[in-house]
């Protein structure tokens, strides 16, 4: 089989930033994409593009914090790996930061105008084709932590983050793409960031994903 080449694109949760740390990383066994690779095996390729506080399109305003707006280094990326077979996308927690002050619609929205429709549209330079697209729900957050509570972070975050689930989903339908939900995902200590075993329970579920589009020749 020839060797397939999948970007997962995200935020913190996709960089492994480890719940309650000072910006401390899940070693190469333990985030997902790594174990999504060890899983997958030698006839695939597996591209890191987490980057923590990444946010859809919101422009985060601290100092030091240039550069988390995905949707500007959305198209340099997909073009950076060209070719790809199938992009894995988990965004949106960060967009859920009562700074922004959207609601769980406006974000459906966004990820579909922005994102969906990029990445479905993107086509190769080098085989023409468009990548598929697996599209994640990011976990429910916790907004009752310390660190979800401090200055208001992520006020009534829970309840937005819950309704993206069903806003996702609806929109894999639409575009026929792959869907996986956030049941299962369990965030650590900070009520945001994946626990060691969600990691592994992410990978996993991505993997039999994959063998299923495999399977069906949908790449």
């Amino acid at each position: 089989m020839k060797e397939k080449r999948i970007l997962c694109y995200g935020d913190s949760n996709t960089w492994g930033y480890i719940s309650g740390s000072n910006h401390q990383r899940y070693g190469s066994t333990e985030r997902y994409p790594k174990i999504l690779a060890k899983l997958l095996g030698i006839n695939f390729e597996i591209i890191e593009e987490g980057l923590n506080s990444r946010t859809l399109i919101s422009e985060d305003k601290r100092p030091g914090k240039e550069g988390k707006n995905g949707y500007n280094y959305l198209i340099p990326c997909l073009d950076t790996h060209d070719p790809l077979d199938l992009v894995v996308l988990m965004l949106g927690t960060n967009e859920l930061k009562f700074a922004y002050q959207k609601t769980p619609e406006e974000i459906g929205v966004v990820l579909e105008n922005f994102f969906i429709t990029t990445i479905l549209n993107r086509k190769s330079q080098i085989t023409k084709k468009t990548p598929k697209l697996l599209l994640i729900a990011p976990p429910i957050v916790n907004e009752n932590t310390t660190y979800c509570k401090e200055n208001n972070k992520y006020l009534n975050a829970s309840k937005k983050s819950q309704e993206l689930n069903q806003i996702y989903e609806n929109l894999a339908h639409k575009y026929h793409c792959h869907y996986i939900s956030n049941v299962g995902l369990e965030t650590g200590v900070d009520g945001i960031h994946l626990t060691k075993e969600s990691h592994n329970l992410l990978a996993n579920k991505i993997q039999k994903e994959i063998e299923e589009m495999i399977k069906n020749e949908e790449i």
